[in-house]
């Protein structure tokens, strides 16, 4: 009896050993690749099993891409603040093949595939801080998750560049100066600290007009620079645009009327950008601009989970 035992229960351990596989990547060799972006070209296409690539501390200095039919997979960083994925391209360079670098070719890292996963990780873009537009992460998958990350550089540096996709982000550190949170996606940010390095806006969102929902960020902190004291909460990138702070802690580096134009397009009019229950200096209902909004307990009562992401819920997975 015991002997059948055992043996059952060496089949459920080799059962979950298949059923998630686990790829180490490290710089010194002593994983099963050197490059995180060998890890990603593992992962089988229609990959259905969930894949777990644990990324040793280094710097990973690589133009990383992850293809839509490789889904699944979790990248999970042995510290968040030495595991870093970072590369430097911005308008101005060029690729291998001569093509000119723009604000959609220029991310370190691209997620096209659904159901991906972060953890502990830095995604940052090195370029600098005239380089321009230089995104460090584009997500454009569905049913993304990144937790305790840092997604780092100047302008535009998280992308989230799909109507169809849905993110959370919980605790991460997301730093940058112009338009750096930008896209159409629908997104939720829980507790997340953003940091605003210049005079200029935080969000740049070019939600479509049927989509109920934007950006929402909640029980996040806004902070910035010393020397930062007109930044924005935002500004719409495209018309119905729609940004939302909830019971943020907001900073002295918010301007008192909060939003922004884009220069002098009419997309304000049709914005819908509003805030609840914030506080701190920079969160002053009496002085923001009249085409934004404060929300009631009833209509905030109403921004959740599960109506903004719909039918999946990121704290179950």
């Amino acid at each position: 009896m015991k002997k059948i035992i055992c043996f059952i229960l060496i089949l459920m351990g080799t059962h979950a050993v298949f059923s998630q596989q686990k790829i180490v990547v490290a710089k010194d060799g002593s994983g099963n690749y050197k490059t995180v972006q060998e890890a990603l070209n593992s992962v089988p296409h229609n990959n259905k099993k969930e894949i777990t690539i644990f990324i040793k501390n280094g710097l990973y200095q690589e133009k990383l891409r992850l293809d839509s039919t490789k889904n699944h997979v979790t990248l999970i960083g042995e510290d968040r603040f030495q595991t870093i994925l970072t590369f430097d391209d911005h308008p101005g360079k060029t690729t291998s093949t001569g093509k000119n670098i723009d604000t959609r070719s220029s991310y370190s890292f691209l997620v096209l595939a659904d159901d991906f996963k972060a953890e502990n990780i830095t995604f940052r873009n090195d370029a600098g801080f005239t380089a321009g537009q230089a995104v460090a992460l584009e997500a454009d998958g569905d049913r993304a998750i990144f937790k305790n990350c840092r997604i780092i550089g100047n302008q535009d540096i998280l992308f989230l560049n799909s109507e169809k996709s849905r993110q959370y982000y919980q605790n991460c550190y997301i730093e940058g100066t112009t338009d750096f949170i930008f896209g159409s996606a629908t997104a939720w940010f829980e507790q997340c600290h953003i940091h605003s390095k210049k005079n200029s806006h935080i969000t740049a969102a070019s939600t479509p007009q049927n989509h109920p929902f934007g950006f929402v960020f909640n029980d996040c902190i806004l902070t910035g620079d010393s020397t930062i004291h007109s930044a924005s909460l935002g500004r719409p990138w495209r018309p119905y645009a729609d940004v939302i702070y909830l019971h943020c802690y907001i900073g002295q580096q918010i301007r008192p009327e909060g939003w922004s134009q884009w220069n002098k397009l009419e997309n304000f009019q049709l914005a819908r950008f509003s805030e609840y229950q914030n506080y701190g200096p920079g969160a002053n209902p009496a002085t923001r601009v009249s085409w934004s909004k404060q929300l009631t307990d009833e209509e905030a009562k109403k921004v959740m989970i599960k109506t903004v992401l719909g039918n999946w819920n990121p704290k179950s997975d």
